[in-house]
């Protein structure tokens, strides 16, 4: 949000429209890779379930080597991956020109990124909460501090923006390794470099995280079309939408918040085989999300014309954001139940019902609402991604209850 109140107050709107971009094909490459938190956290916990010290171990170590590896080949692929992105992206010559600078330096995060993927995971699973705050203030005020710095006093535009989120994720990361280090001397064990190397014993590992990698990939993939759409109407459009998805973010990461303590309670009572614990968390999460969902519904009811005022100054995305703001407004209410359930499977495990629901809800609601709204313009796409998150939060709540009513789960 600040990357965005920082470039929306400069005096073009290319800058911002370049980041949107480019920050959707990040999206579809860093939060695909999400997988490598999502999984970590629901192995660990079941491991913390079962006071399994050598799984709580191997599961933080191979997190680390796959993000490394994957790290390695996004850096070495960058050129064709910008390429194919830019071919598919449909924004203006100079839009598109502020979106290749700003991905070809944020590029060099991805190690950095994705290895904190894997630390946050690994500590929400253990239950110790207040790891990831730090990893996520140190990276993030590492960033704020950086763009007002690159940006106001240093003259700097996207460039400047993007090398703040660089340094910023390099901080993070070295803030999680410090506390890994320190976590796991309560855990004594030892995982060999064998280990590490030998495929079979990814079993679970990638059991569970290519279903949740291709579960991702379909939200990512949901959210870079709209994205993608957007630009077919100016760049007027495409900095409202990116100023109106990071208020849809600002909800899922405080509605995350929840839905990872239910991953970490909901697996560790799974682990522990204890049904009473489980069925505790889910209604505690539900609860206070639902109480949560309603404070950022009023908030963007009553406040969401200033918080715009203070994401940009420029007077005609300022109003095209004002015209879509109903959507965030009822947002709330209807994704909190999506992010509950997302918890909740993830503790679980239950990879292949996340995979299968999101491929559902993203294929046989999303795109056919946006196909048959498409008069409605930019609101069409809004109502699709309105009624996309309403089919996750139903399905997932569904097969929920079905599962644990056929369960023989004590």
């Amino acid at each position: 949000m600040v990357d965005t109140a920082v470039l929306g107050h400069l005096d073009s709107a290319v800058y911002l429209a370049g980041v949107a971009l480019a920050g959707a094909v990040f999206s579809l490459i860093f939060m695909g890779m999400n997988f490598l938190r999502m999984g970590t956290t629901g192995i660990t916990a079941q491991a913390l379930g079962r006071q399994d010290a050598l799984a709580i171990r191997l599961g933080l170590w191979q997190a680390i080597v796959v993000a490394v590896l994957i790290a390695a080949v996004l850096i070495a692929l960058q050129v064709p991956i910008g390429t194919l992105a830019w071919s598919l992206l449909d924004g203006s010559a100079a839009t598109e020109h502020e979106a290749h600078i700003y991905f070809s330096i944020r590029i060099y995060s991805a190690p950095a990124t994705l290895v904190n993927f894997a630390l946050i995971g690994w500590f929400i699973g253990l239950q110790r909460s207040r790891a990831p705050l730090l990893i996520v203030v140190v990276s993030n005020v590492t960033n704020i501090i950086l763009d007002i710095v690159f940006v106001v006093v240093l003259d700097m535009t996207t460039n400047g923006v993007a090398l703040a989120s660089v340094i910023g994720e390099l901080a993070g990361c070295a803030t999680g390794l410090l506390l890994a280090n320190r976590a796991l001397k309560r855990w004594p064990s030892s995982v060999s470099m064998t280990e590490l190397m030998t495929p079979k014993r990814y079993g679970e590992f990638f059991s569970v995280n290519s279903n949740i990698l291709i579960r991702t990939l379909a939200l990512v993939g949901t959210l870079s079309f709209m994205t993608a759409q957007g630009a077919r109407f100016g760049e007027r459009v495409i900095a409202a939408n990116a100023i109106l998805m990071n208020l849809q973010y600002l909800l899922s990461y405080g509605l995350d918040g929840l839905a990872h303590a239910a991953e970490a309670l909901v697996g560790k009572a799974w682990g522990a085989g204890n049904r009473a614990a489980l069925t505790r968390a889910v209604n505690l999460t539900l609860v206070w999300s639902l109480a949560i969902a309603v404070g950022f519904s009023l908030t963007f009811a009553i406040g969401g014309d200033d918080i715009i005022g203070v994401l940009t100054k420029l007077p005609d995305v300022r109003q095209a954001a004002a015209v879509y703001l109903p959507w965030l407004i009822a947002s709330p209410l209807i994704s909190v139940f999506s992010f509950v359930f997302d918890g909740v499977f993830v503790g679980t495990t239950w990879s292949r019902d996340m995979r299968n629901l999101m491929l559902a809800a993203s294929l046989l609601v999303f795109l056919p609402a946006w196909w048959t709204t498409l008069a409605w313009g930019n609101h069409g796409l809004w109502f699709a991604f309105t009624l996309f998150m309403a089919a996750r939060g139903v399905l997932m709540g569904a097969t929920y209850y079905r599962r644990m009513a056929a369960s023989s789960f004590r």
